[in-house]
């Protein structure tokens, strides 16, 4: 498992200082079976910071 993961989304409450992501797992969906491109891809790893 990767040990330095980063995420550029801020709003989300793992995101952390340099852009660092402090979930303990990542779930990563795709639209599609086999995506191409990263755009065919979500992270449902995402929570709203409150």
């Amino acid at each position: 498992m990767a040990k330095d993961v980063t995420c550029e989304v801020n709003s989300c409450k793992f995101w952390g200082p340099q852009n660092r992501c402090n979930a303990s797992s990542i779930h990563v969906a795709g639209h599609q079976n086999q995506p191409r491109q990263n755009r065919e891809v979500d992270c449902k790893t995402f929570q709203p910071k409150i």
